[in-house]
C-alpha cells in the first residue's frame, strides 16, 4: 500500500481529505500538455548543439556509429531507469528533490535531493548563455546576409562569443524572460510547450528531410554510421556517451521530480518515462545526421578529403562549442529563402532551448519554495543566483567548456543519489508502492528494473569514474593541472559543492530545524483502494506527517 511512515511510530499515516484543487499549483490540464512538456523539458541546444559536437569529438578516423551504440545502450539501462525514479517520487510526494528525500528516507539524507538541484542549477548556468546565443543568431541574421564558407561563418561565431559583451546581455534576457514563465507558474509552462515543441519540432523535421536531399549528404550519413571499434578503449567516450544521454533525456537532473509533483495517479509514469526519452533520442540522432550531413555536402564540394572534413569537425571553437552555430546558416544558404529560414530555425531553437531552461529554473524556484518562500521570491532570488553564476560562461568560451563537462560528468552522482533513494526505500516496495499499484493506468514496472537500479547501474556509474580518473591522471602531465576538463578541476568542484551541501545538512538537522522546520502543507496524494489496486478510494488520501525517519 502506497503510504509514507512516520518517523516515530513507523505506523502507516493515513487520513480522510478532499483533494488539492487544480489551482496555479495544481496538476497539468490535459495529457497532451504533459506529454509536450515533458519533451520540452528534454528537447532543446543539448539534441542540436550538445549532440553533434559531443558526437564529432567522439568520432574516430572512420566514423562515428561506436559512440552511437553505447550511447543507445545507455539509454536503457540508465536513463530509463533513473526517469522511472524521477516521475515515480515527484507523483508521490508532490514535492521539490530535497524535501522529497526527507519525507521518503530521512533528515540526515537530504543532502542527496540538494545534490541533485545544485548540479542542475550548474547547468542551468551556462545553459541560459546558450539560450542566449541562440537570441543573438535570430536577431543577426535579421539584418546581416548568410555566410558562404566556414571561415566566414566562423568568424561570425568568434566576433560573437570572445569579443563583445553581447552574450551577456543575451543570457541576462534568456534568464529574465524563463523566470517570468515560471513566476507564473505550471499553467503558463504547459500552454508555452503547446506551442514551442510543435513549432520546432515540425521545423526540424522539415530542415532534416532538405538536408537529405543535398548533393554528397550520404557522405556524412556514411561516417556517421561507419565504426572505429578502436574507440572502445577510450573511457572518455563511454563517459560522453552517458553524461550526453543524461543530459539530452534528463536523467538525473531531478526536472521530472518537479513536473512529475503536477501529475496524478492518472498519468502514466512508467510510459512517459519510456516513450518520451526514446523519442528525445530519435530527435537527437536526426540533428547529428543533419549537422553531419551539412558539412560533409559543404565541404566535399569544395574539395575536402574525409580526413580534412572530421578535423573541421571538431574544429568549431574550444570543445567543438560552436558547431552548430557554424554550420547551420551555410547549410541554410543553400536553399531559396534560407535567410527566413535561418531566422526561423534560430526562433525554434532558441523556444526549444528556453522550454528547457524553465524546467531548470523550476527545479531550483520548487526546491526554495518548499521551505515556506512564496514562488516570486523564490523566482527573484534563483534568477539573480543563475544570472550570476552564469557570468563566468557569457565571458568565457573556455570556461562553458569547463562547466559544461564537471557538471555533464556530475548527472552521473545525481543519478547515484537517485539510486541511493531508492536503495534506502527498498527498491522492491518503492516499484510496488510508488509505481505499480499508485497508477491507474500504465505499463507495469518489471522486477528487472530493481535489478538495475541496485547493481548494474551503480556499477556502470562507479566503473565509469574510476576508469576515467584513472586514465585521465596517467595521461594529463602533470596529472594535477587545472586545464578545461581535467581531473582536478573536476574533481575540485564536485568536493567543493559536496562539502557546502553536506555542512548545511547538518546545521539544517542540528540547529535550523529547531526553528524554521520545513513547511508541512499536508499535500493531499490519493491512497489505493482497499484490494491494493489504486483504483480510486472514494475520496480517500494521504497526507505526510512531519516526523520522518531518520
Amino acid at each position: 500500500m502506497a503510504a509514507i511512515y512516520d518517523g516515530d511510530t513507523a505506523k502507516l499515516v493515513e487520513r480522510e481529505k478532499v483533494p488539492v484543487k487544480n489551482g496555479q499549483e495544481g496538476t497539468f490540464r490535459t495529457k497532451i500538455g504533459i506529454a509536450l512538456t515533458c519533451i520540452g523539458c528534454m528537447v532543446g541546444t543539448g539534441n542540436i548543439w550538445r549532440f553533434p559536437r559531443i558526437l564529432a569529438n567522439n568520432g574516430g578516423n572512420s566514423g562515428c556509429l561506436q559512440f552511437l551504440m553505447v550511447w543507445l545502450l545507455f539509454l536503457f539501462i540508465w536513463s530509463i531507469p533513473m526517469l522511472i525514479i524521477e516521475y515515480a517520487v515527484g507523483r508521490y510526494t508532490k514535492r521539490s528533490t530535497i524535501v522529497s528525500f526527507q519525507r521518503m528516507i530521512g533528515d540526515n539524507n537530504m543532502w542527496g535531493g540538494a545534490w541533485i538541484a545544485m548540479v542542475t542549477l550548474g547547468i542551468a548556468a551556462y545553459y541560459s548563455v546558450i539560450v542566449g546565443w541562440c537570441l543573438y543568431y535570430l536577431f543577426h541574421f535579421m539584418v546581416n546576409e548568410l555566410p558562404t564558407t566556414s571561415v566566414e561563418s566562423n568568424l561570425i561565431f568568434y566576433n560573437f562569443v570572445e569579443d563583445s559583451w553581447w552574450p551577456v546581455l543575451c543570457h541576462f534576457v534568456a534568464i529574465l524572460f524563463g523566470a517570468v514563465s515560471v513566476a507564473w507558474g505550471v499553467k503558463s509552462i504547459e500552454l508555452a510547450n503547446c506551442i514551442i515543441v510543435p513549432i520546432f519540432l515540425l521545423l526540424l523535421l522539415f530542415t532534416f528531410i532538405w538536408t537529405m536531399t543535398l548533393e554528397y549528404a550520404g557522405r556524412g550519413l556514411q561516417f556517421m554510421f561507419s565504426p572505429d571499434w578502436a574507440q572502445f578503449k577510450e573511457p572518455r567516450m563511454w563517459v560522453d556517451a552517458i553524461t550526453q544521454n543524461a543530459f539530452d533525456t534528463g536523467a538525473g537532473s531531478g526536472l521530472f521530480v518537479s513536473y512529475a509533483a503536477f501529475m496524478t495517479a492518472q498519468n502514466g509514469i512508467v510510459r512517459y518515462a519510456t516513450l518520451v526519452p526514446i523519442c528525445n533520442n530519435v530527435i537527437s540522432l536526426f540533428c547529428g545526421m543533419l549537422t553531419f550531413s551539412t558539412v560533409f555536402a559543404t565541404e566535399v564540394k569544395n574539395g575536402s578529403s574525409t580526413e580534412e572534413i572530421v578535423a573541421l569537425l571538431k574544429e568549431n571553437g574550444p570543445g567543438n562549442t560552436g558547431l552548430t552555430f557554424v554550420w547551420m546558416p551555410i547549410l541554410y544558404n543553400q536553399i531559396n529563402g534560407g535567410r527566413v529560414l535561418t531566422v526561423i530555425f534560430f526562433f525554434s531553437l532558441l523556444l526549444a532551448g528556453f522550454s528547457s531552461l524553465v524546467a531548470q529554473l523550476e527545479l531550483f524556484v520548487h526546491n526554495v519554495k518548499d521551505f515556506g518562500v512564496s514562488r516570486k521570491k523564490a523566482t527573484l532570488a534563483v534568477t539573480v543566483l543563475v544570472f550570476l553564476l552564469g557570468l563566468g560562461s557569457a565571458l568565457s568560451l573556455d570556461f562553458l567548456v569547463n562547466q559544461d563537462f564537471v557538471w555533464g560528468f556530475a548527472l552521473l552522482l545525481s543519478g547515484m543519489a537517485l539510486q541511493y533513494l531508492v536503495i534506502r526505500f527498498g527498491a522492491k516496495r518503492f516499484r510496488q508502492e510508488l509505481a505499480n499499484n499508485f497508477s491507474e493506468s500504465d505499463w507495469p514496472l518489471p522486477v528487472i528494473w530493481e535489478w538495475i537500479v541496485k547493481f548494474i547501474a551503480p556499477l556502470e556509474a562507479v566503473a565509469l569514474i574510476i576508469w576515467w580518473i584513472v586514465t585521465t591522471i596517467q595521461e594529463s602531465n602533470p596529472w594535477y593541472g587545472f586545464s578545461n576538463e581535467s581531473f582536478m578541476i573536476t574533481i575540485v568542484q564536485w568536493i567543493g559543492f559536496f562539502g557546502l551541501i553536506l555542512l548545511l545538512n547538518l546545521l539544517y538537522v542540528k540547529f535550523i530545524k529547531r526553528f524554521a522546520p520545513i513547511p508541512n502543507d499536508d499535500i493531499a496524494l490519493p491512497l489505493p483502494a482497499s484490494d491494493g489496486t489504486d483504483k480510486g478510494s472514494e475520496g480517500r488520501y494521504k497526507t505526510f506527517n512531519e516526523e520522518t525517519p531518520q
